[in-house]
């Protein structure tokens, strides 16, 4: 879906932008082959490189969870990163970078697995000029496991090693903001977890799969923000659809 991703991308006016499953390919461009044990399927070479060419007035940050082959149209083989990045709009002081595995560490793969993955999460800081306060956003793409979104004790421990992240942000931070794809359910333990650091979800019950998306469960997508009276906009946004996960728009 990346044309209509990157036609959104152009128009929706993000300060700071968070994407997961996001790849990196050095030197393609265009698409490219990946399959792992169970899935095969087209995806962008360098969806970090194309994301920057739609927003080159951002900063990009990109960390690498793991990495594995991938084929070219003609069957060549390259390697290929995939985790996450965070853009930020130049007119933002960048102030602050920390990231963390959440769970498992970088892993540099012969062929893709269809078994849990590693994930990373990362934390930006930056001034907000107009009132001098500095907001930490904090992301990450938690890990998927075959047998459901339940809690697991692979889960907990990510939610504490999540929240080892926080409290580092949050120490120069005057507003924290934690966001991305938990792949988790509303009453997971997470949310526990992170609201005895004054962490309030945003998100509850509601849906966050646009049609895209054929699963029974709708719950995958969740921001929770420090301070909720800073919040002058929240919304799950069904149109467009520029992915299987609606987007998750915040103004602050």
């Amino acid at each position: 879906m990346f044309d209509p991703l990157a036609g959104w991308l152009g128009t929706v006016g993000a300060d700071v932008l968070c994407l997961q499953e996001v790849t990196r390919t050095p030197r393609r461009t265009g698409w490219v082959r990946y399959a792992n044990g169970e899935n095969a399927f087209p995806q962008r070479a360098n969806l970090l490189a194309d994301v920057r060419q739609v927003l080159p007035a951002h900063q990009a940050i990109f960390v690498a969870a793991e990495s594995g082959p991938v084929l070219d149209p003609s069957g060549g083989r390259h390697r290929q990163d995939f985790g996450i990045a965070t853009l930020v709009d130049e007119h933002l002081p960048l102030v602050g970078l920390d990231t963390a595995f959440v769970h498992g560490s970088f892993t540099d793969h012969d062929s893709w697995p269809s078994t849990i993955a590693p994930r990373a999460a990362l934390a930006v800081r930056v001034l907000d000029r107009t009132t001098g306060r500095r907001v930490a956003v904090i992301q990450l793409h938690g890990l998927r496991d075959p047998s459901g979104k339940h809690d697991t004790a692979e889960r907990r421990a990510q939610a504490r090693r999540l929240a080892e992240l926080v409290q580092r942000s949050q120490r120069d931070a005057d507003l924290t903001v934690v966001c991305g794809d938990l792949n988790l359910l509303p009453d997971s333990e997470t949310f526990q977890i992170l609201g005895e650091l004054g962490l309030v979800d945003l998100v509850g019950t509601a849906d966050t799969r646009t049609s895209h998306y054929p699963k029974p469960v709708r719950h995958a997508d969740y921001a929770l923000v420090s301070d909720p009276s800073a919040v002058t906009r929240f919304a799950i946004l069904a149109e467009p659809e520029v992915s299987d996960h609606r987007a998750l728009l915040l103004e602050l």
